[in-house]
This record gives C-alpha cells, structure tokens and sequence, in this order.
C-alpha cells in the first residue's frame, strides 16, 4: 500500500514537471490562415526549425495552413485558452482585445515600408508586443502584411466617391468596419475563407489585402480590377499561448523568442520576393492595376476613424511615437 501511495506520488510529481515544461518534449501546434507555401507559414516553420535545432529535438513546432484549425478568430481565443500553442493572423482582428494594436493598424499611419520596419523592430514594436500579456498572450513578433488595396467586382476605385454604397469584406474588427463608414461603403465583416464565394456570388462588390494574399487566394479570379490604394499597412501578428508558455522553462522561452527573432528577416526576403511574384501572376491573369488614386481624399475621410479608435491620450502617444520615427 506504502509502495503504491509512493508511485502515484511521484507519477503526480513526473506530470506536474510534464506540464511545467521541465521533462516532457513538445510539439507546438501553429495556426494559419495562408496556403502553406505563404511567407508567414514559412517563417514560422523556419521557427520551428531553430527550435528544433536549439532544443537538440526536443521541442518543434507543426504549422496548420489554410485555416485548418479555423478562423483568425476561433484561432486567437483557442490559443488564449491553452487548445493552440501558437498562432499567426493579422494584428486587426486583436484591435478589440488589445487597445495598443489599434495604432499600426490605423490607415495611413506608416509612410512607407522601410518606416513601418522601423517602427516595429524598435521600442515602439516592442511595447505593443508587451500590451499582449495582460490579455493571455505573449507576443513574438510582426511581420510584412504589404500595403492594403482593394479589390472589386464591377468598377475600378479611384476616389472615396468611387467607394459610395460598395458592399466590402473587412477583417472582423470595429476598426475596420468604422473605416468602410468613412468611406461612404458597407462593411461586411467575413472570415477570410469566405471571400472567394462572397467575391464569386455577388455577396460582396469588393474585397482589400496585399499583392500576396489577392494572388494565392486566387481573389484575382473573380475580382479583376485592383485599386493600390495602399490604405493600410497592417502588420502580421506571432503569438503564443501565455498559459502553455508559463508551463515553459525559463531557457526554453528564450529560444523561442530568440527563433521568432530571427525568423523576421527570413519572412521579410520571402515576402519581397512573394509580392514581385505575386503581381506578376495577377497581371497575367488579366487583373487591370489602377495606380491614378487620389490617396488624399481617401486620407482625409480617415479623420473620424482616428478620432473614434486612436482618440485617447496614451494611444495618441502611441500615433506620435510612430510619426516621429525616422
């Protein structure tokens, strides 16, 4: 009996070090909504390959594409409980669970790609990344999303008057939807594996991303003329479950914040490449780029949204810290 008490004890002890991420090797679970042959879906396989190799086998991370495991939403709230160690989505859909990454999702707020690599790799990236915490997160890192344009069914858009009615899909955030307002359309909020039929069926008149995501989603199918309005600069999002985290030694948290580090400038060359590969393939298949926007009167109509999103003290800091960055 004396035996018996002695061997659960210490198969209590072994499972409480398995959970606490002292003994038991681990297989991270990753999710994505691109293709798995899409830059984010790459870095973080690369990664996991630096884990891997850091860990000496010990840990690695198994990336899901293609939202297998589900939506950016259901993926975000899976990875808070626990369900998903990881996950890659865009940083909009946080805009309500985290004030302070309302501020590079703003329209217009980066002036240009170097700059918004800039902002991100320095102290102003890494507060944002800390803001994650308090809500069960432990942010990694950014990575290119490209500039949003968009994307239509049945006319070119060239001015905010062009936009006027239009039936658009936008990421499910506030943000988003109060920006279509703006502009004079209406905002219909969808999961990105939606699109394509909401696209094909009529559902919707037009759609915004980046050259990559207008390519691989083969958007460019059934929405033909694409706007570069270049209206948001959005950054991608890596982030782990702080609850699988905490589990994690100290040693151990540090090589995976150190992988996803250096998985940045491997995502970034992917992704310089993706884009020219990207509008190369759109071109040829018969999408027509518009490039005569007139951007002001669509940076304009964008007052109200950082009134309404950006209007307290410390996310307006936040605006001017951005600004201020060379």
């Amino acid at each position: 009996m004396k035996t018996r008490i002695v061997a659960r004890a210490l198969l209590g002890l072994a499972v409480a070090a398995g959970f606490a991420g002292v003994a038991s090797a681990k297989e991270f679970r990753s999710s994505d909504v691109h293709p798995m042959d899409y830059p984010t879906v790459q870095a973080v396989a690369y990664m996991g390959k630096l884990i891997g190799e850091r860990t000496n086998g010990k840990h690695s991370v198994k990336v899901f594409g293609q939202s297998a495991l589900g939506s950016e939403k259901d993926t975000i709230e899976q990875t808070k409980l626990g369900a998903l160690d990881m996950v890659r989505v865009n940083i909009s859909p946080f805009n309500n669970i985290v004030p302070e990454t309302i501020v590079p999702a703003l329209p217009f707020v980066f002036k240009s790609k170097d700059h918004m690599r800039r902002v991100l790799d320095g102290p102003v990236g890494e507060d944002i990344l800390k803001a994650l915490e308090p809500q069960g997160f432990v942010g990694l890192a950014f990575y290119d999303s490209g500039s949003r344009s968009f994307y239509t069914t049945k006319k070119a858009i060239k001015t905010v008057d062009d936009m006027k009615g239009m039936k658009i899909r936008v990421q499910q955030s506030d943000m988003w939807v109060a920006m279509m307002q703006a502009l004079g359309a209406n905002a219909t909020p969808l999961p990105y594996a939606e699109v394509y039929t909401a696209l094909k069926t009529g559902v919707v008149d037009g759609a915004e991303n980046n050259w990559p995501s207008y390519d691989s989603s083969r958007h460019y199918e059934v929405a033909k003329m694409y706007s570069q309005t270049e209206h948001s600069m959005a950054p991608e999002l890596l982030v782990f479950s702080k609850r699988v985290w905490d589990g994690l030694a100290k040693d151990e948290q540090d090589i995976i914040r150190k992988a996803a580090k250096e998985s940045v400038p491997y995502m970034r060359k992917l992704w310089d490449d993706q884009e020219a590969k990207s509008r190369k393939t759109v071109e040829g298949g018969g999408s027509q780029i518009i490039s005569d926007i007139d951007k002001k009167s669509f940076q304009d109509a964008m007052k109200p949204v950082y009134a309404k999103f950006a209007g307290d003290a410390k996310l307006q800091a936040l605006v001017k810290r951005i600004q201020d960055t060379n």
